[in-house]
């Protein structure tokens, strides 16, 4: 069973956990963007029913914890990259609160209105390291618990959209491709039988 990541722990348990990993600078910068994500995200919910936030905080986690990287943008941007595609936030704001480079990294993980969902896959394979690295987090984060999902469909559909264009992109990427190869072993029922 791959490693799970919990974001009901909240962001001062996680900002504890992190102060002896991260310079209190990038912990400033996070703290922004933990509060603009959950100012505009605001009552959104996950399928299962848990605050948006925390998935939002998991793929934050997965970076951090899992992966190692410190990197401020590329923290800042997993903790916002459903802000532009998810609410009325656009990324003109994000560039003016947080530059260019999380504006950037945000606008390669967001799904336009009107773009295909798998034309936006496909597109993700050009996209810089940092911003696969935040699309394959924030898809841990969805896929970590999928047998939670409401509706058995989705579960099966979205393990099939997973292993055919998001778990390429973790190929390099030696801790994601470890984690992404347990979980389609461990889900593989799911492919088989669509429940």
């Amino acid at each position: 069973m791959p490693e799970t990541f919990d974001g009901s722990v909240g962001w001062p348990a996680l900002r504890q956990r992190f102060a002896d990993r991260l310079p209190a600078q990038t912990l400033a910068g996070l703290d922004e963007a933990v509060a603009f994500a959950a100012d505009r995200h605001g009552d959104q919910r996950r399928p299962a029913g848990e605050p948006y936030v925390e998935h939002l905080l998991e793929a934050l986690q997965v970076l951090v914890d899992a992966v190692g990287d410190r990197d401020p943008d590329t923290l800042r941007a997993a903790l916002l990259h459903d802000v532009v595609e998810d609410t009325g936030t656009t990324l003109d704001e994000v560039r003016q609160r947080f530059g260019p480079r999380v504006a950037e990294l945000v606008g390669w993980v967001t799904r336009t209105p009107g773009t295909d969902r798998a034309a936006y896959l496909a597109r993700l394979r050009q996209a810089p390291a940092e911003a696969i690295d935040v699309k394959l987090a924030d898809r841990l984060s969805n896929v970590q618990r999928l047998r939670t999902h409401p509706r058995p469909e989705k579960r099966a559909s979205y393990y099939g959209e997973t292993v055919a264009t998001v778990v390429p992109l973790a190929a390099g990427r030696p801790w994601f491709e470890e984690w992404y190869r347990h979980w389609q072993h461990d889900h593989a029922d799911l492919a088989e039988d669509g429940s």
